[in-house]
């Protein structure tokens, strides 16, 4: 019975009216949007990596000038990492999950495609899966006999010599599905370019890329069975070793050739840690953006209601005289709130859509769910009344007798 004498009121208000519906209507707008990119920030940190994380260390090294001994001096320092107490597995790796330094290949599954399949990142380095501790879902590992070292493939490559180079390659369970949905991968081959075959003989759960330009691809891994002696160690430990570890390989490859600077030592949740640093940032930035955004909304719903209630004494002094209780002048306020914020909310809802298009289109954002335009409306109906119950109890402990003397 509240809604007419309700909207008699407000379009005796429309400017005042107009202006809070908009302000409802940007906020909630801004929010549901806000907190959809919160949620792909918060779901992109958490992506799964495939490797034993929390048992990793990495390690990497330059010489000061070149040398012609990689090869042996790689080998040396793998002797040395794997007698540190601690240490389960060591790999020498051209890349490491979260290194922001990516080696990818275009792959195609029919040698005379004009255009790659997909884009896949590659991992080098003998007893790789081993030390990230990645987990086999179907198939085998690379085998010792299967590898190749780095510069004899480069050489091969260079020659056209397909048959000196690798011929084989695990992959993700992501990146099998991708290219043969439903089908088992084992034995099916891939090229890399248009010339080299490679059958997968072995599928891994999961292998994340070092750097992620696009969240779909990011397990699009495959190992492929390269030694590499480039300095670059990954150390699998004992739970909780990964400190004194640490120290103690710099300690022992630094002893065996001082003339060798460490350019990144990493304790592995570090790396996760410095690797989502902006997302972590920008979720922060718009959880503030939202808070403002929302404690602006809920100050201008205060500072109208108190307007209101002021401007409205003798017209509530009447209705108390006339038999309103207190509870019926709350509840009009708190009606009249919820109309006006319906309004904004509806509003809101129409510019969030347009909002979420214009970041799809220019941003190659997802669409918007439509669960946060319901989470995003009862959680400003709910701000909104709260906000007004302040000055909704203010008017309705007017007095009528006060309120008739203050005409």
């Amino acid at each position: 019975m509240d809604i007419l004498p309700i909207l008699a009121t407000l379009r005796r208000h429309k400017v005042t009216a107009t202006l809070l519906i908009l302000q409802i209507a940007l906020t909630c707008a801004i929010v549901c949007n806000a907190v959809f990119l919160i949620t792909q920030r918060l779901h992109r940190m958490d992506m799964p990596s495939g490797v034993a994380e929390h048992e990793l260390v990495h390690l990497r090294l330059a010489d000061i000038g070149r040398r012609d001994d990689e090869k042996a001096r790689t080998a040396e320092d793998l002797a040395l990492l794997r007698q540190i107490p601690g240490v389960t597995e060591v790999a020498s790796v051209n890349q490491v999950p979260f290194g922001n330094s990516s080696n990818n290949s275009g792959i195609k599954l029919d040698p005379k495609q004009s255009q790659s399949t997909l884009n896949m990142t590659t991992y080098f380095g003998e007893n790789l899966a081993q030390a990230f501790g990645v987990q086999l879902v179907s198939g085998r590992m690379l085998q010792p006999d299967d590898y190749m070292d780095f510069d004899a493939v480069v050489h091969a490559a260079q020659a056209g010599d397909l048959k000196h180079l690798p011929s084989v390659i695990v992959i993700t369970q992501a990146l099998a599905e991708r290219l043969w949905p439903g089908q088992s991968a084992l034995g099916k081959q891939i090229y890399l370019g248009s010339e080299v075959p490679l059958r997968v003989v072995g599928v891994v759960r999961g292998l994340v890329r070092p750097s992620i330009w696009d969240d779909a691809m990011a397990q699009y891994t495959g190992i492929l069975p390269v030694r590499v002696f480039d300095g670059n160690y990954i150390l699998r430990t004992a739970p909780g070793e990964r400190d004194r570890v640490l120290k103690a390989a710099i300690a022992a490859l630094k002893k065996s050739d001082p003339h060798r600077v460490v350019i990144a030592q990493h304790i592995w949740d570090d790396m996760r840690s410095d690797f989502f640093r902006q997302d972590r940032a920008m979720a922060v930035l718009l959880v503030g953006v939202c808070i403002a955004l929302l404690v602006v909304t809920a100050l201008g719903i205060v500072g109208l209601g108190s307007f209101w209630v002021a401007q409205r004494r003798r017209q509530i002094g009447v209705r108390r005289a006339l038999g309103a209780t207190r509870a019926n002048i709350l509840h009009y306020f708190q009606t009249e709130n919820f109309l006006l914020a319906t309004i904004g909310i509806g509003l809101g809802m129409v510019l969030a859509y347009g909002i979420n298009l214009f970041l799809m289109q220019h941003y190659e954002l997802p669409r918007l769910p439509a669960i946060y335009f319901p989470v995003g409306a009862v959680a400003l109906w709910l701000i909104g009344q709260v906000a007004v119950l302040g000055p909704a109890l203010r008017a309705a402990a007017v007095p009528p007798v006060v309120a008739t003397r203050s005409v």
